[in-house]
């Protein structure tokens, strides 16, 4: 038996205890685990997967095209030279309070672009390293040669100005490297000795929230009812209740759906 064939007959097991579990179960078979929950430094599609549900972006592209659309920016102008990009944040947006090491105080704000961002351009940040420096999309990108700065203007606008015009900025931000993570989890865990913690035991202000990971067994997330970064996705996994990732694959363990 070859392994298409065994990938498909583990795959259809795992959809029938999950059909049975639950009608609001969404299980995706996965051919291997992610590689971390920072997208930041990710180089998979596996990872990149298991990442997209977890976390928002201040921009988007629509759904089933390329077409950018607001994220956890509600909107934004463009200085007519093409270099100053002013970005007005969404107010009231939540994190995920799902972490055992951490509890958000505060909603989604600047300070958090500016620390996703920061974290990937600047080598003095505290979090330039922390569980890989190859922030290989953002340099690939061309970002720390093409961003002069990245100011916060107020709690929910942050004003990005470029060294030269870059026709395809907005598209290059609604990219998955550049998800956005919460600055005041990332200060608790640098306080704690345990930065890595912030790409292992993830939150974001995605439709779903992490609720369990086994390395080569399975990744379950629940829709967050909270919520609200960026309506165009939340509204299109809320019927939705729960996803399930099985892995499947030649080293992999079956999965069961509970």
């Amino acid at each position: 038996m070859n392994r298409s064939i065994l990938l498909a007959a583990a795959c259809a097991s795992v959809l029938v205890a999950a059909s049975a579990a639950s009608a609001k179960t969404l299980v995706f078979c996965s051919e291997g685990s992610p590689e971390n929950f920072y997208p930041g430094v990710n180089t998979t599609g596996t990872s990149f997967d298991g990442n997209e549900p977890i976390y928002n972006r201040i921009v988007e592209f629509e759904r089933g095209g390329t077409q950018v659309v607001p994220g956890l920016a509600e909107k934004w102008t463009i200085s007519p030279d093409g270099l100053t990009y002013t970005f007005n944040l969404r107010k009231g947006v939540k994190w995920h309070s799902t972490s055992k090491s951490f509890k958000p105080a505060r909603e989604f704000n600047a300070d958090d672009v500016m620390f996703s961002i920061e974290r990937q351009w600047k080598e003095d940040n505290p979090y330039f390293k922390v569980t890989s420096s190859n922030h290989s999309y953002f340099g690939d990108m061309g970002m720390p040669k093409l961003l002069k700065s990245v100011e916060k203007v107020d709690d929910y606008t942050i004003k990005i100005t470029l060294n030269q015009p870059e026709a395809p900025f907005l598209a290059d931000l609604a990219m998955a490297y550049a998800a956005i993570q919460s600055k005041e989890y990332a200060d608790a865990m640098l306080k704690a000795g345990t930065p890595e913690k912030i790409d292992q035991d993830p939150i974001g202000t995605g439709p779903f929230y992490l609720v369990q990971y086994q390395k080569d067994a399975v990744i379950r997330t629940r829709h967050s009812p909270s919520s609200g970064a960026a309506r165009r996705r939340s509204t299109t996994s809320s019927t939705r209740s729960r996803r399930m990732h099985p892995f499947v694959g030649p080293n992999s363990r079956r999965a069961n759906a509970t």
